[in-house]
């Protein structure tokens, strides 16, 4: 395919959006080729499995699909048929970058196979590789795998001006860098044991990225304490992201999200006929993450009969879905993470202390945002940036800066994050964010 001019790209894709729907059950995976593509100018739709990927094609056939290797809950095989059939229009690639049986070659397929190499390429080795200061980076630019192929068009054009227009105390103003793997203060080399999604240099937050390191490439259990909001699932991928199961799928589930009475089910599948509306049976999520993660998010609030049944299959990795008297052998890397003092339930006798100490094998706590205070003018920077990817570029006053410094966080990074989205909202047209639109709401202390 011949290179299209810029100009040319930017007025096509204001007449005509393009739309790539990304099936696959690794979210770490959907996520990297998703910020690729929006690179590119594409409006992506993520799904978790077939199904999922098949409603969202009905609802509006997209331009492409890239379909990953395997899905939790349809036969790859059936499916890309199946789909062939129904979207004939529709241009399928799989996650190897081969194309499905007569499937036409889209307009855009080079495009699209270049978004995929990129989001293969930044795995754990480019991911790891800190970059040397220097030059003039594009504010908005991909990760580290594609800076070194050709460049990516950028969403949005900033001004050096707006650019270094973050004013943040204790430093003279001056334009941020921001390197493809994370972002650090104007100035200061980034610590070679920080994770890049874990923004902050603050002594506690090296901790978590140097335990992250330790204990991703095994093997072992992990139980992540910390309060809410405080970026215990960003730790969960981060671990996925270093291990060797980073190519297997990462699946997680949230047990306080889920009715009790289908929370076994959701865990450990079903046969047809198991219960009232099992029409059909399905795998678990602990099946669907064979030879890759399963993530327990809030673990605590597991009820004590599911408790029993998840500590056999930590004991043994053997699983029986409901409904069916065989066992299935299943290899997955557990990971749990909760927001209680899970060691003192467990005296108490509200969790189950074996369980506990299962899954309790190595610990990780993630500081709330009170605790390393000093790291909020590195995420505000990085809240703005991200931010800016969908709309034009902000910058945050002093005393914006201020006020923000002089909240408690009860709600910690997340908190921080829903706080400048709608102090961005507040702001209107305006380049600027100040005090003013600082609106911290109705906060639960």
């Amino acid at each position: 395919m011949q290179p299209v001019p810029a100009s040319v790209v930017s007025a096509s894709t204001r007449t005509r959006s393009r739309t790539a729907l990304v099936a696959s059950a690794d979210r770490s995976f959907r996520q990297r080729l998703s910020h690729t593509l929006s690179g590119l100018r594409w409006q992506v739709c993520e799904a978790e499995g077939g199904a999922q990927a098949w409603a969202h094609a009905e609802a509006a056939p997209p331009e492409a699909i890239i379909v990953d290797s395997w899905l939790p809950d349809l036969d790859l095989a059936e499916f890309v048929r199946d789909f062939r059939g129904c979207f004939p229009q529709v241009d399928m690639i799989a996650a190897d970058g081969s194309s499905a049986a007569e499937c036409p070659r889209g307009p855009y397929r080079q495009e699209l196979l270049y978004a995929l190499r990129c989001s293969q390429d930044a795995d754990t080795a480019a991911w790891n590789t800190a970059p040397a200061l220097g030059g003039e980076p594009d504010p908005l630019p991909a990760r580290a795998a594609c800076s070194s192929q050709q460049a990516v068009p950028a969403k949005l054009d900033a001004s050096p001006a707006s650019s270094a227009a973050m004013s943040i105390p204790m430093h003279p103003p001056a334009r941020v860098t921001e390197p493809a793997c994370g972002e650090w203060l104007p100035g200061e080399r980034l610590p070679d044991e920080r994770l890049p999604e874990l923004i902050g240099n603050a002594a506690c937050m090296l901790e978590v990225s140097r335990r992250v390191r330790l204990v991703a490439p095994r093997t072992t259990p992990v139980l992540i304490e910390g309060p809410t909001g405080s970026g215990k699932e960003l730790v969960a991928e981060a671990l996925h992201r270093l291990s060797p199961r980073s190519r297997k799928p990462l699946i997680a589930i949230n047990c306080a999200a889920i009715p009790e009475a289908l929370l076994e089910a959701e865990l450990f599948g079903h046969t047809r006929g198991a219960f009232t509306g099992a029409v059909q049976g399905r795998i678990g999520r602990i099946e669907a993450a064979d030879g890759g993660t399963l993530f327990l998010d809030e673990i605590g609030e597991m009820p004590l009969a599911l408790q029993a049944k998840l500590l056999r299959f930590v004991e043994c990795g053997e699983l029986q879905r409901v409904g069916d008297n065989e066992t299935v052998k299943v290899d997955v890397r557990i990971i749990a993470a909760t927001h209680r003092p899970l060691a003192q339930h467990a005296t108490a006798g509200s969790f189950r202390s074996d369980l506990y100490y299962r899954l309790a094998v190595f610990l990780i706590r993630t500081p709330s945002l009170a605790e390393h205070a000093h790291d909020l003018p590195l995420l505000v920077d990085h809240f703005m940036r991200k931010m800016g990817r969908e709309e034009p570029l902000k910058s945050v006053d002093r005393g914006a800066l201020a006020k923000l410094a002089a909240h408690g966080w009860p709600g910690n990074v997340r908190e921080l994050e829903h706080v400048l989205e709608r102090a961005v909202i507040l702001a209107g047209d305006a380049p600027v964010v100040t005090s003013r639109e600082i609106d911290f709401g109705l906060t639960v202390n």
